[in-house]
């Protein structure tokens, strides 16, 4: 139940200005001017230039979307000792409420559904589901998909998308490896049911979570007649419901027309892995031991000044009279190269022998020195996908020193359908989300990364000591299910609700308080919390009635269904270039004022912006696209092809759906 979480960010790489950024930069500066000179107040003035500042902060990640937040809640908050000079009577926002945000009932909520998530997750309830799916899923496409799709679907309604997609990853890469079938074939419907599975319930995303309170912050501003009732958990169901079948029936029909075949599907299968990721990457590498001789020039090197050149990995060091040095904490690339020393070598058979023919050394034909580090029980060739939210995004291997950080030896980077092995300077390339890296590493070290946030490992058949803690099934479920009575059968506010939850898992032991805490995502925590004042600054200036009324001056006289057509729209493209929490606290208030305009609704067009967030499948800028991209050697090509008619099938369902219920 871990769901929320700035579930949708654009992708690119932090610390560089690019032409394109600063082009778009001159192009927003010049519409902030034009604007300021058409609206009919100075607070109105400065508030859409702040607007238009975060939305090219947003679109273009000058820096981080939660740098940005933080960085324009700060700009409201100097508004107050600014306001003379700005032509103000007063801040745009009252500073004593500036940081509400922080203890709104949707940001304490968020935290709570993260550590309940986490909990569940630790007991090995998801592994139940997953290995229930393998027995009855059986090997066509037909059937799996529609079954992977609905289990994900419902579990990313009460868990963070990106979450349930990066636990089904693994779990689709086994069902691909004994099905025979490609994993391009069955990523992006896993990939699309998880956003969808966010509009089933009001906690299912970041943007329902946040709508009743951004629901009572207009009520501030509307007449007593016209206040609107906050929505209830189950109140969206019925559209999730229609939106994820239709997205099932979607890729069961036409998914052997939209859905690619590409060659890197990623699987385990079969008992040598190297046959694998030979056919995958086109790696062909085996693990072999050398000596390094007394009379050979590689004494006084260091493993820096010949891997990359040579193309070789070292794994596995002993020194004479030492204790065999494998795994994290261990090699590092200034290992000094002695006489007599054992490496344990991870490289292509005529690299290796190029390698050992130049500096004279002695190459074993078994081993014998790593028989059990090295051995297939201990360790091997694994896959690794960086995630969006990766602290490593930016950052080359040789940054963070991967190999001595975390015991894993990256011998290839695969990316956009290219792989890139060992002589390519991959370990001085800035990793990018979706990278998939090849490593090798020991399996121990491999399930330790698994808990890291910073990774999603996609090898999953491979010897391990199993971490998680079956005996707290029945307190996880007990504590869980209370959390859910109260919101369902009480009046209490949904944020203690949900904290009695999670609090009870730390209590029970389900999780400790350092897990419950590694579970929150501080990043969402403030991105959430200061981007609440912009849309109390938006609202309580009159500049969401002031936009509002320019938009019903272009549609004001269509139908109602067309208005909100258009409301929908909106929140789609801005979805598809900013952060979905970011879009819905600009828009709210907008189509709250647009409804009221029209005389509908204003509570059913702020839930149309609230669900219109999800619809974000044209481009691979969703967290969940970018995360199943590299894994499944999806190009940029391949979402527009099956997204773009995703896209259109979403709005169509929502509009209809929320057209005959509200």
């Amino acid at each position: 139940m871990n769901k929320l979480a700035d579930e949708e960010q654009t992708i690119a790489i932090p610390g560089i200005v690019t032409r394109k950024q600063i082009i778009a930069a001159i192009i927003f500066v010049a519409l902030a001017l034009f604007l300021a000179s058409v609206v009919p107040t100075i607070e109105i003035a400065w508030v859409t230039g702040i607007l238009v500042l975060t939305i090219y902060l947003f679109a273009f990640e000058v820096v981080g979307v939660d740098v940005a937040a933080v960085t324009v809640m700060v700009l409201l908050g100097l508004t107050s000792l600014l306001a003379p000079v700005m032509g103000l009577e007063q801040g745009l926002v009252n500073n004593k409420h500036l940081f509400d945000g922080f203890s709104s009932n949707a940001v304490i909520s968020i935290i709570a559904v993260m550590i309940i998530g986490a909990g569940l997750d630790k007991t090995g309830i998801m592994s139940k589901v997953a290995a229930f799916i393998l027995n009855i899923g059986g090997s066509t496409e037909g059937r799996i998909i529609p079954i992977i799709s609905a289990t994900v679907g419902f579990i990313s309604s009460f868990m963070q998308n990106v979450g349930a997609a990066a636990l089904f990853l693994p779990v689709v890469s086994r069902i691909s490896a004994r099905s025979g079938l490609p994993m391009s074939r069955l990523l992006m419907p896993m990939g699309f049911t998880a956003i969808l599975g966010g509009t089933m319930t009001m906690v299912g995303s970041s943007p329902l979570i946040l709508l009743n309170d951004l629901i009572l912050t207009s009520n501030k501003a509307l007449p007593a007649e016209q206040q609107m009732e906050i929505w209830g958990l189950f109140s969206v169901t019925p559209v999730g419901i229609a939106l994820i079948t239709a997205g099932i029936i979607y890729f069961v029909i036409a998914g052997r027309f939209v859905l690619p075949k590409t060659k890197s599907e990623s699987s385990t299968k079969g008992a040598d892995p190297m046959v694998y990721f030979h056919k995958v990457y086109g790696v062909n590498f085996t693990v072999n031991e050398i000596v390094v001789t007394d009379d050979s020039d590689l004494i006084g090197k260091e493993l820096d000044d010949v891997e990359t050149t040579y193309r070789i990995r070292v794994i596995a060091t002993k020194y004479p009279g030492k204790e065999v040095r494998v795994g994290p904490g261990t090699i590092a690339r200034d290992t000094e190269l002695l006489a007599g020393m054992v490496l344990g070598v991870v490289a292509d058979p005529h690299d290796l022998n190029h390698f050992v023919e130049k500096y004279n050394l002695k190459k074993r034909p078994v081993l014998r020195t790593f028989p059990e580090s090295l051995s297939a029980a201990k360790s091997g060739i694994g896959e690794i996908v960086i995630p969006p939210g990766s602290s490593l995004i930016g950052k080359s291997a040789r940054d963070v020193w991967m190999r001595k950080t975390y015991g894993i030896a990256m011998i290839g980077l695969h990316r956009d359908g290219t792989t890139m092995r060992e002589g390519e300077d991959i370990r001085n390339m800035p990793l990018h989300v979706g990278d998939t890296l090849v490593v090798h590493t020991a399996w121990n070290a491999l399930e330790r990364i698994e808990k890291d946030r910073d990774f999603v490992v996609v090898t999953t058949e491979y010897p391990r000591e199993e971490m998680l803690r079956p005996h707290k099934i029945f307190p996880a479920a007990i504590f869980f299910g209370i959390a859910l009575f109260m919101v369902l059968f009480t009046d209490i506010r949904l944020s203690v609700a949900l904290l009695t939850g999670a609090m009870g898992m730390v209590l029970s032991g389900v999780l400790n308080i350092e897990e419950a805490y590694e579970a929150v995502s501080w990043k969402t925590v403030f991105l959430l919390a200061s981007l609440i004042p912009l849309g109390l600054a938006v609202e309580t200036t009159g500049t969401a009635k002031w936009i509002a009324e320019q938009v019903l001056v272009v549609v004001g006289d269509m139908p109602i269904w067309v208005i909100q057509t258009a409301v929908a729209v909106l929140a789609t493209f801005f979805t598809l270039v900013m952060s979905n929490v970011g879009a819905t606290v600009l828009l709210v208030p907008l189509a709250v004022n647009i409804a009221v305009g029209a005389g509908t609704n204003p509570a059913v067009f702020a839930l149309t912006v609230a669900i219109a967030t999800s619809n974000s499948f044209l481009i691979p800028t969703h967290q969940v696209n970018a995360l199943i991209m590299g894994p499944a050697g999806y190009r940029v090509a391949d979402f527009m092809k099956a997204g773009g008619i995703m896209t259109i099938l979403f709005l169509i369902v929502m509009l209809l759906v929320m057209n005959l219920i509200f």
